[in-house]
C-alpha cells in the first residue's frame, strides 16, 4: 500500500477539481471556505479548502496562501488536519486536507456542551504533542484558539489552519504582529525593539492556556476588544488576574497558570516542561500519540457537527458556487469563442513563430546584400591597386632613369581616374 508522502509524490502533478465530487460546504474563514469532497477514484472523503485568486490579490493574500502551501507539504502528525493535494484554475486555489467530522471546538462552545477536566486535560497533552512536532520543524502557529481545533469522529483533537504560521530558524524571534487579539500573548503587544528583539514558540503555549481556561469555563480569563490598543491590552494582562472556579483542581489550576504567565522567560512552554508535572505524571504518552486514550466527549456521529448556514449561503447567496463551477467554466468557454479554442491559440503562436523567422529572413537579406555591396567595392579598389601599381613602374621606367616628379605622378593618376569612371 502506498504512504501519504508517495501518494502525493505520484499524484501532486496530475490531481484537478476534475477529480473531485463537491458534497457540501461546512466552513468559511478570512482566507476561504471548506466544503466537503469525495475523490471519484477511491470514493476516499476530504475536505477541500479553496480561496478566489482575485480576491487574494485584492487582499493581499497571495503570499499567505503560498506559505501554507509550502508548510503543510512538510507536515504530518496525528494531531494536526494533514495536507494531500493542491491545484488550481482560473478562479480559484485549492488545497485537500484530512476530513474530520467532529467539527471544531467553537461550534461545540456555540452548542453549550460543557468540558471536563478530565477532556481537556487530553486535550491539553495531545495539542502539547503538536507544538513539540511544530517546534521540531521551526514553526510557531501563532493563532491557536477553539476555532482552529478539529475533532474527528472520536474526539481527538486537531490543529489546523496554518495561513499566519511563522518559521523561525537558528535561534532567531519572529517580530510581526499576528494573531487573533485574544488568545495573543503579552509579549505580541509590546514594541519589538531593544531589549525585546521578538518572540517565539512561547506564544503558542499561551494560547494554549487561553483556550483550556475558554474550554472549562465557557468565557477566556482576560476581556478585550478588536478596537482595544496594545498599551490598554498589557495594562489588562497586569491589572486582572485570571479567575478561577473552586470546583478547578489544584494542579489544573498550577497547570493554567504556568501556561498563562505573562514573563514569556518563565512560563511554561515545552513538552518537556509539561511532563514534569505531578499533575501529568500517570499520563503515557505513547498511548496518546497512537490515539489509545478515549476522549471524554465523543461529537455525535448521526449528523454534521457544524453550521448549517454554510451550505445555505453557498447554495443560495453564493455568486459563483463552487457546485457550479464545471458548467460555468464551460459557459465561459462557449462565450468566448474561438478566442479561447486551442487551435486558434496554436495557429497564433505558429504565426508569431512566422513573423519572427520572416524578420530573421529580411535582416540576413539586407545583410547579404550589404557584403555583396562590400565585396564589389573591394574588387574594385583591388583592381585600382593592381592598375596603379602596373603603371607607376611603367612610369617609372619611361623617364630616363630619372625617379618621377611629383606633378608627373598626378597627372598620370588622375587621367587613369577619368578613363575609369568612364
Amino acid at each position: 500500500m502506498l504512504s501519504k508522502g508517495m501518494t502525493l509524490f505520484l499524484c501532486s502533478f496530475t490531481v484537478t477539481f476534475d477529480h473531485f465530487q463537491i458534497l457540501r460546504a461546512i466552513g468559511k474563514g478570512s482566507f476561504g471556505k471548506v466544503c466537503i469532497v469525495q475523490k471519484k477514484d477511491t470514493k476516499k472523503m476530504y475536505a477541500m479548502k479553496y480561496m478566489n485568486k482575485l480576491k487574494c490579490v485584492q487582499r493581499n493574500e497571495v503570499r499567505n496562501v503560498f506559505k501554507e502551501l509550502q508548510i503543510l507539504q512538510t507536515l504530518e502528525h496525528p494531531f494536526l488536519v494533514n495536507f494531500w493535494y493542491s491545484f488550481q484554475d482560473e478562479e480559484d486555489m485549492f488545497m485537500v486536507v484530512d476530513l474530520l467530522l467532529g467539527g471544531d471546538l467553537r461550534y461545540h462552545l456555540q452548542q453549550n456542551v460543557h468540558f471536563s477536566e478530565s477532556t481537556v486535560k487530553l486535550y491539553i497533552c495531545e495539542l502539547a504533542l503538536a507544538l513539540h512536532y511544530l517546534r521540531s520543524k521551526h514553526i510557531i502557529h501563532r493563532d491557536i484558539k477553539p476555532d482552529n481545533i478539529l475533532l474527528d469522529e472520536h474526539g481527538h483533537a486537531h490543529l489546523t489552519d496554518f495561513n499566519i504560521a511563522a518559521i523561525v530558524k537558528d535561534d532567531l524571534k519572529a517580530t510581526s504582529m499576528a494573531g487573533t487579539k485574544p488568545y495573543m500573548a503579552p509579549e505580541l503587544f509590546q514594541p519589538f525593539e531593544g531589549s525585546h528583539p521578538g518572540y517565539s514558540f512561547a506564544v503558542d503555549w499561551w494560547s494554549l492556556g487561553i483556550t483550556s481556561y475558554e474550554l472549562l469555563r465557557g468565557q477566556r480569563p482576560y476581556v478585550m476588544g478588536c478596537s482595544s490598543s496594545s498599551s490598554e491590552i498589557l495594562q489588562s494582562f497586569h491589572r486582572v488576574l485570571p479567575c478561577y472556579p473552586a470546583t478547578w483542581s489544584a494542579e489544573l489550576k498550577s497547570l493554567l497558570g504556568k501556561l498563562l504567565c505573562i514573563d514569556a522567560q518563565k512560563r511554561l512552554s515545552s513538552l518537556t516542561e509539561l511532563q514534569k508535572l505531578n499533575y501529568l505524571s500517570g499520563v503515557s504518552w505513547d498511548a496518546i500519540l497512537s490515539k489509545q486514550v478515549p476522549p471524554g466527549f465523543t461529537p455525535n456521529r448521526r449528523r454534521l457537527n457544524c453550521d448549517p448556514t454554510f451550505e445555505l449561503e453557498e447554495m443560495i447567496l453564493e455568486a459563483k458556487p463552487l457546485h457550479k463551477k464545471k458548467k460555468r467554466l464551460a459557459r465561459k468557454s462557449r462565450e468566448n469563442g474561438s478566442e479561447g479554442s486551442p487551435q486558434v491559440t496554436s495557429h497564433l503562436a505558429w504565426a508569431i513563430q512566422v513573423r519572427s523567422h520572416l524578420a530573421w529572413a529580411i535582416q540576413v537579406t539586407s545583410h547579404l546584400a550589404w557584403a555583396t555591396q562590400v565585396t564589389s567595392h573591394l574588387a574594385w579598389a583591388t583592381q585600382v591597386t593592381r592598375l596603379c601599381c602596373a603603371n607607376l613602374l611603367t612610369l617609372t621606367r619611361s623617364v630616363d632613369g630619372c625617379a618621377p616628379t611629383k606633378q608627373h605622378i598626378q597627372r598620370f593618376f588622375h587621367k587613369k581616374q577619368n578613363k575609369l569612371n568612364e
